[in-house]
This record gives C-alpha cells, sequence and structure tokens, in this order.
C-alpha cells in the first residue's frame, strides 16, 4: 500500500507588515527625549539661518568648492579633515554603544526623530492610539477622508520644509529661496528637495520601525560591540514572574504572583512592537518608553520601580558593572589620540596654499644677456577669511633672479590667483642638467602664513 509524504511548509522570510499604533506615555526618559528632539530639528532648522561675516555659518558650496564652517574655510586639499571626522564619529559610536548600549537609536537616529515628529503630527489631528486604530478600520467617509487629508497635508508640507532645508546647506538659503519665490529652482536643487522630501515622508511617515528592524545595519551588528558590562533595557523575571492580575494594593506575595500584572502597557508604548519581557532583542532601540510605561503602573500600584529598567547583564545577576574595561580604554585612548590629533592640525592649518607648475612645452630657453630661464605658472589659493598681500621668492640656485610681471600680488579672501614668473640663472651655477629650486611665498600682514613648493630648473648641464 503506498503511502503519501507530507510536504513541507514554506519558510517564511519576511512577515506582512502590521500598523503599529504606540500608546502614548511620559515620564522622565520620555521628556529627555523630547527634549532631545527639539533640541536636534532646531538644530537642524536654524543652522541654515546664521550668518558670519556677511555669509552663511555653515555652507558647503560644491560648485565653488568651497565648505564654510563658522570662521573656518575648508578647501578640497582639507579633505582628510573630513575623513577623520568620519573616522571619529565611528569611533564614538562604539565607544558610547559599548558603555550605553543603543543610546544613539533610540535618542539621537535621524530615523527616530523625525518618526517622533511625525508621529507628533499624527496624534494632534488623529488621536490617541486606540482613536487611529477605530480610524483606520472605520469605513471611508467623508470626515476620514478630511482627517487624513490633513494629516497628509501637515505632512508633506513638513517633508517639504525638511528638503529645502537640507538643500540650503549647500546653496545659501537666501537665494535658494528667491529662487524658490520666483518659481526659478535649478535643476538639481528641485530634484534633492523633492527626494530629501519623498524619503523624509516616506520612512517617518509610513516605514517606521520597518527601517529598524529591516534596512538599518546597526541593529545587525551591535552585538559585536555588546558585552555583559553593557547598558541595556532589561526585565526583570525573577522579580515579575508570575504575571497575573490582580487589584490595586495588593502584595503579590499573597496571592503567589510577581510584581508583573501582565498590563501589556510596555508592549504598546513600544514603537518597534515588541515584549521586552522576551528579553533583549535586535528590534529593540532603546528608547525606553517601556520604562516609564512601567513605572508609571508600578506607581499605581504601589509597587517599587524598576521592574523594567536600565541595567547590564552582570548587574542583573548581581555581579556588579565595570564601566572601565579594556575594550572601553582602548576605544577612549584612540578617541582621544585622534581628536587631540585633528585639533591640533586644525590649529596649525595654515589658510595658503601654493601650487607650482613648470612649463614643459620648452625646457629652457637663452635670455640675451646669456642666463639660462625657466617659465612657471604659480596658482596661489588664499585660504583665509581677508585678502592678503604676499611676498614671493625663490632660492637653490647661486645668483637665481626671479622676474615677473606683477608688481604687487594680492590676492582676494577664498580666491586663486595665477601668475607667471621666471627663474633665471647663470649656467655657470648650474650643477647637474636638472636642478632642485624653491618657491616660497609670505604673507606681509602674517609672519604664520607662509608657504613654500619644490620644483625643477633645467639647463643645458653643469660647465
Amino acid at each position: 500500500m503506498a503511502t503519501s509524504e507530507a510536504t513541507p511548509a514554506e519558510p517564511v522570510l519576511y512577515e506582512a507588515h502590521k500598523k503599529i499604533y504606540p500608546r502614548d506615555v511620559s515620564g522622565y526618559f520620555t521628556r529627555l527625549r523630547v527634549i532631545s528632539l527639539v533640541t536636534l530639528l532646531g538644530i537642524y532648522y536654524i543652522t541654515p539661518l546664521l550668518q558670519w561675516d556677511g555669509r552663511q555659518a555653515i555652507l558647503f558650496d560644491l560648485p565653488a568648492r568651497k565648505f564654510y564652517l563658522f570662521g573656518l574655510t575648508l578647501w578640497p586639499q582639507d579633505f582628510i579633515y573630513l575623513a577623520a571626522l568620519l573616522i571619529l564619529a565611528g569611533l564614538a559610536l562604539f565607544f558610547f554603544t559599548a558603555i550605553l548600549g543603543r543610546v544613539w537609536c533610540g535618542y539621537a537616529c535621524p530615523q527616530t526623530v523625525w518618526t517622533e515628529a511625525y508621529l507628533w503630527m499624527e496624534r494632534k489631528i488623529e488621536g490617541n492610539h486606540n482613536q487611529r486604530k477605530k480610524l483606520d478600520k472605520a469605513p471611508t467617509s467623508a470626515a476620514k477622508i478630511r482627517t487624513k487629508a490633513l494629516k497628509h497635508t501637515v505632512w508633506i508640507a513638513f517633508s517639504l520644509w525638511t528638503g529645502f532645508t537640507f538643500v540650503a546647506y549647500f546653496t545659501p538659503i537666501d537665494v535658494l529661496a528667491e529662487e524658490l519665490l520666483n518659481l526659478n529652482l535649478g535643476p538639481w536643487e528641485t530634484f534633492w528637495i523633492l527626494f530629501y522630501s519623498f524619503a523624509t515622508y516616506g520612512n517617518a511617515g509610513f516605514m517606521r520601525e520597518q527601517v529598524c528592524k529591516y534596512m538599518c545595519p546597526y541593529a545587525r551588528f551591535q552585538s559585536a560591540m555588546f558585552d555583559s558590562d553593557t547598558l541595556i533595557v532589561a526585565y526583570h523575571p525573577e522579580r515579575g514572574e508570575q504575571r497575573g492580575s490582580r487589584r490595586r494594593g495588593v502584595e503579590p506575595a499573597t496571592v503567589g504572583l510577581g510584581d508583573c500584572i501582565d498590563c501589556n502597557v510596555c508592549v504598546q508604548v513600544c514603537p518597534t512592537g515588541i515584549d521586552i519581557r522576551d528579553g533583549l532583542q535586535y528590534e529593540c532601540i532603546a528608547c525606553s518608553a517601556c520604562i516609564d510605561a512601567c513605572d508609571n503602573i508600578m506607581d499605581k500600584m504601589s509597587y517599587p520601580r524598576g521592574l523594567i529598567r536600565y541595567t547590564t547583564e552582570n548587574s542583573a545577576i548581581g555581579k556588579g558593572q565595570k564601566i572601565l574595561r579594556p575594550r572601553i580604554m582602548v576605544y577612549a585612548a584612540i578617541l582621544l589620540l585622534l581628536s587631540g590629533s585633528l585639533i591640533t592640525h586644525v590649529a596649525q592649518r595654515v589658510a595658503l596654499d601654493l601650487d607650482v607648475i613648470r612649463d614643459r612645452n620648452t625646457l629652457y630657453r637663452e635670455t640675451p644677456e646669456g642666463l639660462i630661464e625657466n617659465v612657471y605658472t604659480l596658482k596661489i589659493l588664499n585660504m583665509d577669511s581677508k585678502p592678503h598681500r604676499y611676498s614671493l621668492s625663490a632660492e637653490g640656485i647661486d645668483g637665481l633672479k626671479l622676474v615677473s610681471d606683477q608688481a604687487e600680488i594680492e590676492v582676494e579672501a577664498g580666491s586663486v590667483f595665477e601668475m607667471v614668473v621666471r627663474l633665471q640663472a647663470d649656467e655657470y651655477n648650474l650643477e647637474a642638467r636638472s636642478v632642485e629650486v624653491n618657491f616660497h611665498l609670505q604673507a606681509q600682514d602674517s609672519n604664520h602664513l607662509n608657504a613654500s613648493r619644490e620644483a625643477r630648473f633645467v639647463g643645458p648641464g653643469s660647465s
């Protein structure tokens, strides 16, 4: 008799999205998140409005290849500073994550910050979590359409403002506003305003926790930075179990239960929809909403706070917490070393660059006086915030003469000055066919502002 084998079920690789309606919560950590949100959004939206020496304080002028950071003007030659800042940011993320866990995700990540802002607008227009859920399940009506239309209008307006502000970091905001009012935006400004607006609208308005759960790589590699002394949000089962409901004021021991009344408020306030009582999960962004929610319930039940709290794995089992541990000290040492090096280099940075290009069309030529002459093109870059006059000299050959058609060298702030100079030398003083010479540029009003560049002087050879 033939027997049939059951076909194994197809594995589910992606769970269908279920919209999460986070419940409102208040408390100490919620206030910290609000302060962080307001501060970070304030910095983002206000910074392009700040002025410094008659220009925008922070501006990344890509066409002119200038980057203004208050009184500091950076050029492509200063790209090393940007690379150093990115390395420092990565190390700082490792350092603070090893100590404080996912504090970045919960309080400072742009996805978290803008999602909180969009949720706040949604609450103001559609109501609390139960009202929002009820509205979504309700049949289509004129009232529902009006409410939804108002919400999305506010969202889109806020998204466009966000995109406009983003582009204002690259095009002066006054110029950008004038172009917008005159309907004369350039193609790249239009693209990036719309693209950044769409990304903000989609990520913070719709995708929300899905970005954290499926798109963000940080959640995947954070385990490499965690150890038993890293701060995490944790539920304490030894105190909370067994769970069960009871009347307010009832001592848990008298009914054979733990402190957890199984109200599920910690789940209802979670922006990623997890149950913290199931243990540490990669979806947890350490926003601490569950801590505030549980503490409020404990207060109502007259139980001690801290059933859900910030703790460490070692603290949870009574071993205490070690802050100064090898990886922390290594991270701190590298951070201090790189930070000190970066600050020193920026402080000692000379806002002057000299580029020397020898004329390669002619090796050399002989002047009517019998001197050997080489021609050079000099490019002088004044990276300072004010104009300067410079003195130019050259050395490296006995009796070397520098001839220029420029009576004086004056370069405006943030400008490039190009000039042609000629070096003349007696053939008798040439020790070889190619001799090293040095150009030296010195600001007349500053001993610190100087630059030197090597070049080659070519002649017929030693006499």
